[in-house]
């Protein structure tokens, strides 16, 4: 297996959990402070920011914690994609990455119960055959 496929791999499904924790997020808090605690998943620093501009924010605990995760996933795909990209094409390392909303179209339909029509079905099937093409 290609050494790049794997990190590529993580760098999707990590890009995917970001792509879905959102929703979860602003169930409990505002896009505005989601955006924020996101933020500070990635960077702590954007505490001592928010600190200094008086920021004013809700503070829901399972909404901190859900924005929280959406940024430590965001950053972790970030890491995993440049160690693909280190080893592999970035052609081939971007298509499969970019197909990380795969991952949370399936969260959303399987945790939130959101409809899911036969051609995303169809679409999403064919998204992972792309996957297989390129490894193959």
């Amino acid at each position: 297996m290609k050494g790049w496929f794997w990190p590529g791999m993580m760098a999707m499904l990590l890009w995917g959990l970001w792509g879905f924790f959102p929703k979860l997020t602003v169930r409990h808090i505002n896009p505005g402070s989601a955006l924020v605690f996101e933020t500070l998943g990635g960077m702590i620093v954007a505490l001592v920011v928010l600190v200094v501009l008086g920021f004013r924010i809700q503070t829901d605990p399972a909404g901190v914690g859900y924005a929280l995760f959406t940024g430590v996933c965001g950053f972790l795909g970030i890491l995993f994609y440049l160690k693909a990209v280190t080893v592999g094409r970035v052609s081939l390392v971007a298509t499969m990455t970019a197909l990380y909303p795969v991952v949370s179209v399936l969260l959303a339909h399987f945790v939130l119960g959101e409809p899911l029509t036969l051609k995303e079905g169809a679409g999403i099937l064919l998204a992972c055959l792309a996957i297989l093409l390129m490894v193959l």
